[in-house]
């Protein structure tokens, strides 16, 4: 009897112990301003990034994902609530959502984990925009390692000064400094430190790197990986505004970032996009690190991997430099889920959003359902990367402006109700817009059907390239650069 009893209790122990090493760990990778110049994804052909490419052969890694906002704030918003731009009225790089009243206590995806799944949570970097949700008594993580930083700067700008001044941001290339002094060295060394500890309970680790976000500063090394030479540019269509509606310049009117003209008038595209690489390389790297840490601890088996990137960046497409954009450069984003319940080796091409992360882990880790999340759960396209999505990528910049990505095409539709249309299997750089040619009235309307059914005006508080649209009338209510003003004609 006394000999049934043991082995029960150790039977018992053993089931304990089984269950509790089959919670899964999350590790949450944001990158940002990363556009599709990511090897999986074939934005560039010369793009390096060995790290991000095996973690991509080892889970489910989607090719046709986008944001639901192409700047910082309301992207992160968005994919940390469950809920779309257009209904929080989040569009600018403030306010912090909970300053809105309405929205204080929403309960973002790591407050969910904790409170019903018993995860600990951890940051570090840039996980919500700047400094939000870093606070020492946070809502949001329970660890909070170093913020996000561009750090060390050189001693005075590379570039010297922009269209719009001396902007501390409006730089890049390479100067005298050592990879171990970057933010993003310090930001991966801190969740590297973590995971050596060997943390006992289930964890969300949320790590956000900076670059290559501007300033795009690297060290040699990175630069080397790249010729300094014409071959690195994008390809570019001269005048390729010429068929876009006159509203789509007032997505990025007064913005720090500069045109393409501006760019090669002062021999510095090349510069840039080779230190975009660089810097994109450089990350890579520490992608790397955050996976070496986690298999050497015995946490590569039952850790589901999430990468990500809040929003995409131009190098000249588009005659522009930058975000802010319902364009395929400004909006796809590199995504990728590894680890327990998701197939390794998939390529998805189905539309996806950032919006479906937070229902996809709820799934993953067998969590309630939380029916107010605006996204959908992408767990059958991590079952079978063939399986077909009902909804396209919605993407929004302000109020009433859109662009809808399926699988196929990309449709936009400004606050003046102008609009694009691009056949993304024939015309991948969206260099031909369609949307005046009749032949394609029954495409637009299937898409139009996706258009955001409720589209608030700007939240309380908001500032920093906010655009009003109001009796055909657009004007900006403050900026980087600029103050409150109407836009005037559009010129170059």
């Amino acid at each position: 009897m006394r000999f049934s009893l043991v082995l029960l209790a150790v039977s018992v122990f053993s089931v304990a112990n089984f269950a509790a090493e089959k919670k899964p760990n999350v590790l949450f990778i944001a990158i940002d301003d990363q556009n599709d110049w990511i090897g999986y994804l074939g934005g560039h052909p010369m793009v390096k990034t060995p790290h991000i490419d095996r973690l991509a052969k080892r889970g489910t890694a989607f090719t046709n994902a986008h944001c639901q906002a192409p700047l910082c704030n309301p992207s992160r918003t968005s994919l940390m609530t469950g809920l779309r731009p257009s209904t929080t009225g989040i569009y600018g790089l403030s306010p912090w959502f909970r300053n809105v009243p309405e929205f204080k206590n929403l309960v973002t995806l790591p407050q969910y984990l904790k409170q019903q799944g018993g995860y600990k949570t951890y940051s570090t970097g840039k996980i919500y925009h700047g400094r939000y949700g870093n606070q020492k008594k946070s809502q949001e993580f329970d660890f909070i390692g170093p913020g996000a930083s561009g750090t060390p700067f050189p001693p005075k700008k590379l570039i010297g000064s922009t269209p719009f001044g001396n902007h501390k941001l409006m730089d890049w290339g390479v100067f005298d400094h050592k990879d171990h002094e970057k933010g993003d060295w310090k930001v991966a060394s801190w969740a590297v430190d973590q995971l050596d500890a060997k943390p006992k309970e289930p964890f969300f680790m949320s790590v956000g790197f900076f670059l290559p976000h501007v300033p795009c500063f690297a060290t040699q090394k990175w630069f080397d990986l790249y010729p300094d030479d014409n071959s690195i540019l994008p390809k570019i269509l001269k005048n390729d505004r010429a068929d876009t509606p006159r509203f789509s310049w007032y997505m990025h009117w007064y913005l720090p970032e500069v045109r393409h003209k501006w760019l090669k008038e002062n021999n510095q595209w090349r510069n840039l996009v080779r230190s975009y690489l660089a810097c994109t390389s450089f990350v890579d790297n520490q992608v790397g690190r955050l996976i070496n840490a986690l298999n050497r601890n015995n946490f590569d088996r039952n850790t589901i991997i999430v990468l990500w990137s809040d929003h995409g960046w131009h190098l000249g497409e588009k005659e522009i430099s930058g975000k802010n954009t319902l364009w395929d450069d400004g909006t796809r984003v590199p995504l990728i889920f590894a680890g327990p319940g998701i197939k390794p080796d998939q390529i998805c091409t189905q539309p996806a959003e950032l919006l479906d992360i937070y229902p996809t882990l709820n799934e993953l880790l067998d969590l309630p359902q939380k029916n107010e999340l605006e996204g959908h759960s992408l767990m059958p396209q991590l079952k079978n990367s063939k399986a077909k999505r009902h909804w396209p990528a919605i993407t929004t910049h302000n109020h009433d402006n859109h662009g809808v990505r399926s699988e196929n095409w990309r449709y936009i539709q400004y606050a003046d109700g102008s609009e694009e249309l691009y056949d993304m299997r024939k015309d991948p750089n969206e260099w031909n817009n369609l949307a005046n040619q009749g032949k394609y009235e029954k495409v637009i309307a299937r898409h139009k059907k996706f258009l955001p059914k409720n589209n608030r005006k700007p939240a309380p508080n908001s500032k920093h390239r906010i655009l009003i649209y109001n009796k055909g009338k657009a004007n900006w209510q403050g900026s980087d650069i600029a103050p409150a003003a109407p836009i005037p004609g559009i010129e170059d």
